[in-house]
């Protein structure tokens, strides 16, 4: 066993698995869980101005616990902090993203215990004195300062308090959405309101060898119900069985969906000119239980991020325009879908 081996498989065992049996607790849960080794919260969202522009954005944050050795001193390296900010600029028909990378401290980055409270440098998202939530962020000419209020409560995903991403123990994350976010602050200067969403996910497990990367699906529609799917991609290109979803009701009551009540049929493909990866682009979303057929269609095809002085992942991130039918019933509504894994497999 090489040295940098057992290294990394020393650090791994100084971090606690995702196992089942995990109880939520908020406001506690929206806070950092620094014994899992790796930790994000994701907010995406559709904006709209009061002069009629339209926008989708990406503020995310992630944490990676590096060591949990007792410290030294204040200054020992125990956690990265990496953040991504990206906007759709849909009447420009542009997409431009910005990343981040320090070391946690208090001073540069970090993530509060108990409570939201997460920043890097600038970056923030933090709890207001009323409850509801701030984020904020800017780079280059694009910033955004958003306050948002849940409509619903926390939804947690996946069965006994984990969600499944592999066979095998600990191959798994605790994850929960806050998937009705009502937003209203300022966009690139002008005025806005819209929906976000938000993810909150910790674990220590990574992929196994025999996958390949996943794709991720967020749906806001507007009969009050949402969508989450993940579908893991196997190397061989099948769907990982432990692949699986929610449907959050209008009341907030979560349904788990296994992979065999899933249905996603990409529509067409779109090969990057910076990655040369090439990604499914347009999807047909079906759930036959629930009569549930949507079609979902990228506001900009070129919504991809290649964060080279960050995570170092290629991946696409994009906020899509849906349309279908909810039991029969002609629905509408937005979202936003991830997909990893399709310049090289994910390894983090």
């Amino acid at each position: 066993m090489t040295r940098l081996l057992a290294a990394i498989l020393l650090a791994a065992a100084q971090f606690q698995p995702a196992l089942p049996g995990y109880e939520f607790s908020f406001p506690r849960d929206h806070g950092t869980h620094d014994e899992y080794r790796t930790e994000w919260w994701y907010y995406t969202g559709h904006l709209q101005t009061d002069d009629g522009r339209a926008y989708g954005f990406e503020l995310t944050f992630f944490r990676a616990g590096v060591s949990r050795e007792p410290s030294a001193t204040r200054w020992d390296l125990r956690d990265l902090s990496l953040a991504h900010f990206a906007i759709t600029d849909v009447k420009a028909r542009a997409f431009r993203y910005y990343e981040k990378l320090n070391r946690s401290s208090p001073f540069t980055a970090s993530a509060a215990a108990g409570r939201l409270d997460v920043f890097n440098e600038a970056w923030r998202a933090m709890t207001m004195p009323d409850g509801a939530w701030r984020i904020a962020a800017q780079s280059g000419g694009d910033a955004i300062d958003l306050v948002l209020r849940t409509r619903k409560p926390p939804a947690i995903h996946g069965e006994n308090g984990v969600s499944v991403k592999a066979e095998g123990v600990g191959y798994a994350s605790h994850y929960y959405s806050m998937t009705r976010l009502e937003v209203e602050g300022i966009v690139n200067g002008r005025r806005c309101t819209g929906e976000a969403w938000m993810d909150h996910e910790f674990g220590s497990s990574a992929l196994r060898e025999s996958q390949q990367g996943w794709d991720w699906f967020s749906v806001q529609l507007d009969n009050e119900t949402e969508l989450m799917l993940y579908v893991i991609r196997r190397r061989d290109g099948t769907p990982d069985t432990t692949s699986s979803g929610s449907l959050i009701t209008a009341d907030g009551h979560v349904i788990h969906l296994r992979l065999e009540q899933m249905r996603i049929e990409p529509i067409a493909r779109w090969r990057s000119p910076k990655s040369n990866a090439t990604y499914p682009m347009g999807w047909r979303l079906a759930i036959p239980q629930f009569r549930i057929a949507l079609t979902l269609s990228p506001l900009l095809e070129n919504q991809e991020l290649v964060t080279r002085q960050s995570t170092q992942v290629t991946y696409w991130e994009g906020a899509v325009g849906v349309t279908g039918t909810f039991a029969n019933v002609s629905v509408r509504g937005e979202g936003y879908v991830e997909m990893t894994g399709y310049d090289a497999p994910f390894r983090r």
